[in-house]
């Protein structure tokens, strides 16, 4: 097998990796900053590793420039837009369900046990 096709093997297979576990941490996180921290870093990290390794599998080319063009535009633009939307949620009032511990860890101890968390856009005002 030529190094070329089994590096861009090993880099796909670690970008899939990688969303996988991304997937599964939105799963797990109940607020809305986490999970959209988890989506950042999967549209982000994910996506980088998957397009580096296509433009190692096709070499040099035409391609490949596109491929890296694609990777700067989306390590510019996700953690940007990410933000924005986090700051659109702070500004909008959003709060989070339960409270957190300065060292950024849920004490559960103080959320209400009958309150539904399956819902994550409330905000201030109650709209």
């Amino acid at each position: 097998m030529d190094w070329q096709i089994l590096i861009s093997n090993i880099l796909l297979a670690i970008g899939l990796i990688f969303m996988v576990f991304g997937v599964i941490g939105l799963f797990r996180f109940r607020d809305f900053y986490p999970r959209i921290l988890m989506a950042s870093k999967i549209d982000t990290v994910g996506m980088i590793t998957l397009l580096l390794g296509l433009a190692v599998r096709h070499g040099f080319t035409f391609f490949t420039a596109k491929l890296v063009l694609m990777m700067v535009i989306i390590l510019i633009l996700n953690p940007l837009v990410a933000h924005i939307m986090v700051r659109s949620a702070y500004l909008g009032g959003y709060e989070l369900k339960g409270e957190i511990t300065p060292d950024g860890v849920r004490d559960e101890s103080l959320e209400d046990a009958n309150e539904d968390y399956s819902q994550p856009f409330e905000t201030k005002e109650g709209r």
